[in-house]
């Protein structure tokens, strides 16, 4: 997809808005931006062991993505977090694991993340030829009432033993229960460290009173850059984060600490400005942020997934993780929908803001 069909696609008022902005907030210069060499420049001054290094580098370098310092990941947990029948009746053959995976090969994708079982029962055939990502928590969805809390589903070692590169987990940060997750899913990145796995960490912010006023400060730029902050504090080698919708959260909550110039200088309205300031927090982009695609929404997706991709990637961003969008969907299409999101990533002509 060349850029004037990515203007056609999104609109032009609306690419004009995302193309054109140029962020006077946290200047693109301070920041460790993707490319090729990122693991040279950036991660070989960690402590990550020459394993973990390897496996992020196979992470970068596989699919259409590939030795671009980009990545695409097709995730589908949604099985378990939103129940299957939720997930795969717009798509039936999508209920098959082996489906999933051929998305993802099929898709260009730098790998595929998605649950313990769904990876396990086709992992001697396709674990060599895409990188799996092995979700080690979630939020079972089936318990009455329905509460909201990640557990543990199976062991470091069992994704090891699978062929997995890394692997990936939910933290609800703000929530009752996200002390006691910190804790497990530190031990256990840990644990894959030491195993040679890279690990993604979903940094997601959970509390009936984010919401206020009718405003949901879930997605506040501020309150998932703390997310962000605390995620690669517990040595997540990627983050991935919602794309921020509004700021603020902080003050309209009246909690926490944070300062005026968050919101004088360090950020504005901007979806890129406020997406800039979740790479602020991981680190200044030394830790790679990727933001997710969504829920489908039906016709809107292919739009809506090419505008995500833009702010990520002008933003400062390593690439986005889309699920729903591509997997509730005919095969062809979803293919189309996860290219689309790697030709913003492959177009030289969307510099970073």
């Amino acid at each position: 997809m060349k850029l004037d069909e990515i203007v056609k696609t999104i609109g032009e008022e609306r690419a004009k808005f995302l193309l054109d902005h140029k962020s006077n907030t946290i200047a693109k210069e301070q920041l460790h931006l993707p490319h090729a060499q990122f693991i040279d420049t950036v991660w070989k001054d960690t402590n990550r062991n020459i394993r973990t290094l390897q496996s992020i580098q196979t992470l970068a370098n596989a699919g259409r993505l590939g030795g671009t310092g980009y990545v695409s990941i097709l995730p589908v947990d949604q099985g378990i977090e939103h129940s299957a029948g939720a997930s795969f009746a717009p798509n039936i053959p999508c209920f098959d694991p082996e489906n999933i995976v051929k998305l993802a090969i099929e898709g260009g994708c730098n790998g595929v993340a998605s649950t313990y079982g769904v990876l396990a029962s086709v992992a001697r055939k396709y674990a060599h030829k895409i990188p799996f990502i092995v979700k080690i928590n979630h939020n079972e969805f089936l318990s009455y009432p329905n509460t909201y809390d990640q557990i543990m589903f199976g062991t470091i070692k069992d994704a090891w033993n699978m062929g997995a590169v890394a692997v990936g987990a939910t933290i609800y940060f703000g929530s009752e229960e996200s002390k006691r997750q910190i804790v497990e899913v530190a031990k256990a990145f840990e644990y894959a460290h030491e195993l040679g796995m890279a690990t993604i960490l979903w940094c997601y912010t959970r509390n009936s009173a984010f919401k206020k006023d009718g405003v949901d400060y879930h997605v506040s730029a501020d309150l998932t850059g703390q997310a962000n902050h605390l995620g690669v504090t517990i040595q997540a080698d990627i983050i991935k984060q919602k794309l921020p919708e509004n700021n603020g959260g902080y003050n309209a909550l009246n909690f926490g600490k944070t300062h005026k110039k968050v919101y004088s200088e360090l950020t504005t309205d901007h979806p890129i400005d406020l997406t800039r300031y979740q790479v602020a927090n991981c680190y200044m982009g030394r830790v790679g942020l990727i933001n997710s695609g969504g829920a489908s929404a039906g016709d809107t997706d292919l739009a809506e997934a090419i505008a995500t991709a833009i702010i990520n990637k002008r933003a400062g961003g390593m690439g986005l993780i889309s699920g729903r969008k591509a997997f509730q969907r005919p095969l062809k299409e979803g293919v189309a929908l996860l290219n689309a999101i790697q030709d913003v990533y492959l177009n030289k002509d969307i510099k970073i803001a």
